[in-house]
């Protein structure tokens, strides 16, 4: 079976657990600040599985995400020396030299558009805390990307209901790849333009 699809049954199954709603928001905030999985990939199951609690599966996504957005700010504002080594490890200092120019630039809406893409959000969490971004521009912020974002997968996946499950499962191969694809392109552009 392939990769994805299998990740896809998976986490269907794990979204009509009764414990479903605390393993989303925890996945939600560890996202925000090291764990490497979007939290989509619980949260758009879920809200197929049980499209009456769409929001309510959203909101707990969003909340969680800015929570560990929250401790990832903390991380890059009181201990980036700590954290800086790891995040040469993973390869992410070029980018996270970046998006500081970025920040600096952009401020609020950088950080909503950061909390909206598919590109690591714990890579902005920690910059905005190394940067002294004011705590709420960035938790506005952060509301607002990381709100919009989960809304709308939410809410695409409990309108679209049982009629979208056929289609989503028929394409789940080829939309991972294909964000997996976005992800790396926005990453090279970014080193690019460096």
């Amino acid at each position: 079976m392939p990769l994805f699809a299998r990740m896809y049954d998976t986490t269907l199954a794990w979204a009509r657990h009764r414990h479903a709603p605390r393993y989303l928001t925890a996945m939600s905030a560890a996202e925000s600040v090291i764990f490497p999985i979007p939290p989509d990939v619980m949260l758009a199951p879920m809200a197929l599985a049980q499209p009456a609690r769409w929001w309510r599966f959203a909101l707990l996504c969003t909340l969680g995400s800015v929570a560990g957005g929250l401790l990832g700010y903390a991380i890059g504002h009181f201990a980036l020396d700590l954290a800086w080594p790891w995040i040469v490890s993973m390869g992410w200092q070029p980018a996270f030299e970046r998006i500081q120019a970025l920040f600096l630039a952009h401020g609020l809406l950088f950080v909503f558009l950061a909390g909206f893409t598919p590109i690591p959000y714990k890579v902005f969490t920690i910059a905005s805390g190394s940067l002294g971004v004011g705590l709420l521009p960035f938790v506005i912020g952060s509301l607002l990307g990381r709100g919009a974002r989960f809304f709308l997968v939410a809410g695409l996946m409990a309108w679209g209901g049982p009629r979208f499950e056929p289609l989503l499962k028929r394409y789940i191969e080829w939309l991972g790849w294909l964000m997996v694809g976005l992800v790396v392109i926005a990453l090279v552009w970014m080193e690019l333009r460096g």
